[in-house]
């Protein structure tokens, strides 16, 4: 049983770090993509968007297909599909190729990321469950976190190409010993939602268009104010058919849960914060400061580094102290770092004036991705895990892709490529709304422990709710 649950946490890791790599592994190599492929501020938005909005729209379509055809069947098929777009994305001739396999990518990261946290879960003895799910958030975190120096260090080193191509070997390895080391479990359910799946799917990506396309077509055009009337009554449909429908792909009465509801608001608010500006920081120092690929990753060190330290410490609490407390301090010291970058950051700030800053992020980041998968599935009945994990890392990457979106529409508003001034006077405005959005996701996770709950956190979320 020990073996099993092993070899059970190092594939799940690995598939969690691999796909989770790949949100902002080619942050860093953005401005060498731009030139080589003569890309525009949109194409560019889109080489993350359309991994993160696929993966976002379908993690809860990944979650479904795992409960009915079988978990291990399923991140199988995930792996497989990831691994031929990473291939894909490595010859992209173009920078609407390389779109393309990216938005492929995030169809398999989507059938792979819920069910890593539900097989998981599974596996582990309750007694060790805090542990291990914190341990898997923390690989989660740092997977984000290490994305700018990875990338860094691939186009530096080689080119921008072998961000993609070394995926191909992890995920020809995983796909084997999944198959034969992990245990088949479905959810109780056999139907799909297919209603749900094509509303929900519609009307997200309605908004995100709206937001990608609103500074170069025109925020009162009408295909930008279209985009999003469609995306919001599209979206009204799929929360209409979620509550007739006998087999909801996310069942509502989830959001009567005050635990889920509001760690799904911090989730969203931190990835909003979080993605959109790392989108623009790991930028700043090639932009602006003239440094290379991997020099840039480098000098992010002390934030990337951090959650390494901080999330196995905050796993381990996460069951004593409760995981709430130690989100809400996680994201507030992410505001904090976030909104003390945007004021110390020039042309030609010191790198010393950045390293406290960095390292107030780091910890903060180690703080929020450890517990927060224990707090969400510990608010639901153990069969309904892989739909709470599906719903919040879909709510997660949806946070990142409006934050890439809206953070982008800010830069260019308040600034743009012309110089270092106009660059940074864009990247400021943008990183301060990002503290203050994250700090709103601070204010949520503290709320959480305004009443008295139910140490029984496995009850029925209705039991949960009053």
């Amino acid at each position: 049983m020990k073996s099993k649950t092993l070899w059970t946490f190092a594939i799940t890791s690995t598939a969690v770090f691999m796909t989770t790599l790949d949100n902002l592994v080619v942050s860093t190599a953005i401005p060498v993509i731009r030139k080589d492929l003569h890309a525009g501020l949109d194409g560019l938005e889109w080489t993350i968007n359309a991994y993160t909005l696929t993966f976002a729209v379908l993690l809860l379509t990944g979650a479904a297909l795992g409960d009915r055809i079988g978990r291990r069947r399923t991140l199988a098929i995930g792996l497989t599909i990831f691994t031929a777009a990473s291939a894909a994305a490595a010859l992209a001739p173009s920078i609407a190729v390389l779109d393309i396999a990216r938005a492929v990518q995030g169809l398999g990261g989507a059938l792979v990321l819920p069910l890593t946290l539900t097989i998981l879960s599974a596996a582990v003895p309750a007694e060790k469950r805090g542990v291990a799910l914190g341990a898997w958030g923390g690989i989660s975190g740092l997977a984000v976190a290490l994305g700018p120096l990875v990338g860094g260090a691939v186009v530096s080193g080689i080119s921008w190409h072998w961000i993609f191509w070394l995926n191909v070997p992890v995920g020809i390895a995983l796909v084997p010993l999944a198959l034969t080391r992990l245990d088949e479990t479905r959810g109780p359910t056999k139907r799909l939602d297919v209603p749900g799946v094509v509303l929900a799917s519609a009307g997200l990506f309605g908004i995100v268009w709206g937001l990608v396309r609103g500074n170069s077509v025109g925020w009162a055009s009408p295909e930008i104010v279209g985009s999003f009337v469609l995306g919001i009554v599209v979206l009204a449909a799929f929360v209409m058919w979620e509550l007739r429908t006998s087999t909801p792909m996310l069942p509502m009465r989830f959001f009567r849960n005050r635990t889920f509801t509001l760690a799904n608001s911090a989730s969203l608010f931190m990835s909003f914060g979080m993605f959109g500006a790392i989108f623009l920081l790991s930028q700043f120092f090639q932009t602006v400061q003239g440094y290379s690929p991997f020099g840039s990753g480098l000098r992010v060190l002390p934030w990337t580094i951090m959650p390494m330290f901080v999330a196995p410490i905050a796993g381990a609490l996460s069951d004593r102290v409760g995981g709430h407390k130690l989100i809400g301090l996680g994201l507030a010291l992410q505001a904090v770092g976030l909104g003390w970058i945007a004021s110390v950051s020039t042309p030609t700030t010191p790198y010393v004036e950045l390293v406290g800053p960095f390292i107030v992020s780091g910890i903060g980041m180690g703080l929020f991705f450890a517990p927060v998968a224990n707090v969400i599935l510990s608010s639901v009945r153990p069969e309904e895990e892989g739909q709470a994990s599906g719903a919040n890392n879909a709510v997660r990457e949806l946070g990142g892709v409006f934050g890439v979106a809206a953070l982008a529409a800010v830069f260019a508003s308040y600034g743009g490529y012309h110089s270092g001034e106009t660059f940074v006077s864009g990247m400021n405005a943008a990183v301060w709304i990002a503290a203050a959005v994250v700090a709103v996701g601070s204010i949520a996770a503290f709320a959480i422990g305004i009443r008295r709950r139910s140490p029984h956190m496995v009850a029925a979320p209705e039991a949960q709710a009053a």
